[in-house]
């Protein structure tokens, strides 16, 4: 799909049901939206089991229909504040979207990578997400 049939799954909170993987699961998990839930300012917040934790997502950045910056904020299962970057670049067969995960490392989180890598830990949650992405959207 073109970047602009993209974009506002992305930039709409609600829409993350229909393709993020950690929504699927918790189906019990409890939902919270701030009153606008697309672009910049906009609040989702979610608790919920063991899987998915505590934590709270808010966009920082909203260009349509190229980039979507999230913070991310994460209080259980463990504390930590992350950004999310998605960027959106026109191809000629549809949309590539890259999904950047970043934030402060501590000592402890240097040390835990040593042992564990974190792109074999969350990155097939992520693929798996895209490629939901990739079906919702081109189901529309």
């Amino acid at each position: 799909a073109a970047p602009d049939k993209v974009f506002p799954h992305l930039n709409d909170l609600r829409n993350w049901t229909a393709w993020s993987t950690w929504e699927k699961m918790d189906p019990a998990m409890k939902k919270t939206y701030s009153a606008d839930t697309a672009g910049k300012g906009a609040i989702y917040e979610w608790e919920g089991n063991k899987k998915v934790g505590h934590g709270r997502m808010t966009i920082a950045e909203s260009t349509a229909p190229s980039r979507v910056v999230i913070q991310l904020d994460f209080f259980v299962p463990f504390e930590a504040h992350n950004m999310g970057d998605l960027t959106l670049q026109a191809q000629s067969n549809g949309t590539l979207v890259t999904w950047a995960m970043y934030g402060p490392s501590p000592f402890i989180s240097k040390l835990f990578s040593v042992f564990v890598s974190m792109d074999k830990m969350i990155g097939k949650d992520f693929e798996d997400s895209l490629a939901n992405l990739k079906r919702v959207t081109e189901n529309n």
